[in-house]
């Protein structure tokens, strides 16, 4: 493959400026060289510029929820330099029918009657929904400016950041990779697959077995309101997955909460989603939308088994993945990061002689469940 005049020697390099990729920048900051690079011109610009910023403990299979519990941990007393919180406490309801409600409500929920939910939330219809179910543990975080803390504490601790800088070639050499991104060349003993939709894709390049990696759109959009919702009020979901919304400084966050499969694009919202979305949830909620302010579609990629995907591959060595993240990526950020930080520096052979315990959480994330040459 063809190199740059210099090649930068690096212990990991880590592919993907979302929360994952700088999650764990920051958390390996200091401990070993690390570089980071990112396709786009800036760093968070997909999914994780896009999130609806409600970290929720009783979200996700039981893996997703030992790892939200573990970032929220971290998460609920932190400030950024300039002293501003993080992570704050926010309320999160499932309104619908009583099966569904049933269905989708996980143990940490408390039972609400429609007239205690109507309390909460005095937007809600009365006699348009059955049951409802409530989640205090739920906490809401200002997405971008956790995204610029990680990124602050990766560059302090001499993590060297491209922006710009796609990867196009890749080749085994020795012991580790030779890396060609952008204009940047790297020799890295390991490679983190971080890549979030583009994650199988980034395998490909490598020669790597893909995982089968599906992106699904997720539509959300901020809207304007004649009459401002209570900021305390909580975050509200159809328990059938059909919509969401919750207050915010512009009036209201709402989304069809879609699952549908995509491509690996820069998507954009289709023609009429956020309204047949706003019309939806005014059969069960006032909620008087005046306009868009700004609508927007991200990519929530996630295996076949909707679980993440954390560990070394088993048949490359040196290439990690940290990808699949689903809608869990926020949630979950500073717990795979720590995992992924830990299998890095003690290597794939102390994690296969047992020098490195592994967790029944980091076991379940394990990429060798969706080889095919398992």
């Amino acid at each position: 493959m063809a190199t740059t005049d210099s090649t930068h020697d690096v212990d990991v390099l880590i592919v993907g400026g979302g929360i994952a990729g700088l999650s764990l920048a920051s958390e390996l900051a200091g401990k070993c060289r690390v570089a980071l690079v990112e396709a786009e011109q800036s760093l968070a610009y997909h999914t994780s510029s896009r999130s609806a910023q409600q970290l929720i403990p009783s979200y996700g299979p039981a893996p997703v929820q030992e790892l939200t519990r573990r970032t929220l941990a971290t998460l609920r007393d932190a400030v950024d330099d300039a002293g501003r919180r993080l992570a704050w406490p926010s309320r999160f309801m499932l309104v619908g029918t009583a099966a569904d409600v049933a269905a989708e409500a996980h143990a940490g929920m408390g039972r609400l009657a429609p007239d205690e939910a109507r309390g909460l939330a005095p937007v809600l219809r009365e006699g348009a929904f059955e049951a409802a179910a409530l989640d205090t543990d739920s906490v809401r975080t200002d997405a971008l400016a956790l995204v610029a803390d990680h990124e602050a504490k990766a560059r302090a601790g001499g993590v060297a950041i491209h922006v710009g800088s796609p990867v196009h070639t890749a080749q085994r050499v020795g012991a580790g990779w030779l890396v060609g991104a952008g204009a940047e060349g790297f020799h890295a003993a390991n490679v983190v697959n971080a890549a979030g939709a583009w994650a199988d894709d980034l395998a490909i390049l490598f020669g790597v077995e893909r995982l089968g990696l599906q992106p699904f759109r997720r539509t959300a959009a901020l809207v304007s309101l004649a009459e401002p919702l209570d900021p305390d009020m909580p975050m509200i979901a159809a328990a059938d997955d059909s919509w969401y919304f919750r207050p915010d400084e512009a009036g209201a966050l709402v989304s069809p909460s879609e699952t549908e499969p995509s491509r690996a694009e820069d998507a954009i919202p289709r023609p009429g989603d956020v309204e047949r979305t706003v019309e939806l949830i005014r059969r069960v909620a006032d909620l008087p939308v005046t306009g868009i302010v700004r609508a927007w579609t991200g990519l929530r990629t996630s295996p076949a088994d909707g679980l993440p995907l954390l560990g070394f591959d088993p048949e490359a060595p040196g290439f990690f993945w940290l990808a699949g993240q689903g809608g869990y990526g926020f949630q979950t950020s500073a717990a795979m990061a720590e995992d992924a930080a830990g299998q890095l520096l003690a290597g794939s052979e102390a994690l296969r002689t047992g020098a490195r315990p592994v967790s029944e959480t980091e076991r379940a994330l394990d990429p060798h469940r969706l080889s095919v040459r398992r």
